[in-house]
């Protein structure tokens, strides 16, 4: 046999083997999840992925930024994880187990005696969009009269509202709620004004899902958990924060999967690949259009002018 045949044909078949190992692997990409209890459902948001060979995993269990997962690993049909060790002394460690049933990923967590089922869907495919592009647009829509707080609720009920119109301005009063629009969103562009407190940390949500961060941190090193951030997913391209106590302006583009933003007139995030939902998501599903949330549970924030234009 001719060697420069054996020599392709082997690399055909490594070539085989290494698409055919892949596809029977049916957990990697990325997972939109929802947990249910008794009292609520929340989300979660999962990647799994393949790194030097091995199998690697990134999870957001529900708050806080995404995390590399410390323990993954396939076990016969089942995919196991854990976010690490317990949150206390004595607890049991969380473990996280899944299969993919008919597309979807059939998943529980197991706390000590406590089970949390939980479901995963892929995130919508999202196709060509440009935040940039030029694109038919709607009437605006004036999401704060500065009048009053129509239009709005709070996330959790249980808890004062907190919030007020004060010199027509909106703010949390007293924090310890977040504001959620009554209307839902897709594609827009949007522009708020506010300020905010010293050492104050909030945030604005797009489509309930996803955070740019809203922090007093002027002249610090531009981070993904700073002021404009994408909430620990992507940094601003600068630190364009003013000084807490000054009004600040950010003009917002929201398309599909595709986000660019301007912060007092410089450009922090440009047409940049939103991944998936941050914490603090109101849910996981990521296709559906969804409202705009103000952080009111951490620190004080006050908001003069909120205006969003739907995109066709």
């Amino acid at each position: 046999m001719n060697h420069r045949y054996e020599l392709s044909l082997v690399f055909i078949l490594l070539c085989g083997a290494m698409t055919a190992g892949a596809q029977t692997n049916p957990f990697l990409g990325k997972w939109d999840i929802t947990a249910t209890t008794p009292k609520e459902a929340y989300p979660y948001w999962l990647e799994v992925k393949e790194e030097n060979g091995q199998l690697a995993g990134y999870f957001l269990n529900r708050t806080g930024s995404v995390t590399k997962l410390r323990e993954i690993a396939i076990e016969g049909r089942e995919l196991v994880f854990s976010t690490g060790a317990p949150s206390r002394a004595g607890a049991v460690k969380p473990v996280h187990r899944a299969h993919v049933e008919k597309g979807r990923l059939i998943g529980e967590l197991t706390t000590g005696t406590g089970k949390t089922p939980w479901v995963g869907v892929r995130p919508p495919k999202w196709g060509k969009n440009d935040a940039n592009a030029a694109r038919k647009t709607g009437k605006p829509i004036v999401l704060f009269s500065g009048q009053d707080l129509a239009g709005w609720a709070f996330q959790f009920a249980d808890k004062e509202p907190g919030w007020s119109v004060v010199d027509g301005t909106m703010t949390n009063h007293k924090p310890g709620n977040n504001i959620v629009s009554r209307q839902g969103f897709k594609d827009f562009k949007l522009v708020v004004e506010y300020k905010v407190d010293n050492k104050s940390n909030s945030g604005i949500y797009l489509r309930g899902r996803y955070e740019l961060q809203v922090l007093d941190d002027a002249g610090a090193e531009p981070s993904a958990t700073g002021h404009m951030g994408l909430y620990s997913r992507v940094k601003p391209l600068v630190n364009a924060s003013k000084p807490a106590g000054e009004w600040q302006t950010a003009e917002i583009t929201l398309v599909g999967n595709r986000l660019t933003v301007l912060l007092n007139g410089q450009k922090v995030h440009d047409n940049i690949v939103v991944d998936g939902i941050t914490g603090g998501a109101l849910d996981s599903a990521e296709g559906a259009p969804g409202p705009i949330m103000i952080q009111g549970d951490h620190s004080r924030i006050w908001v003069r002018k909120m205006i969003l234009t739907p995109i066709r």
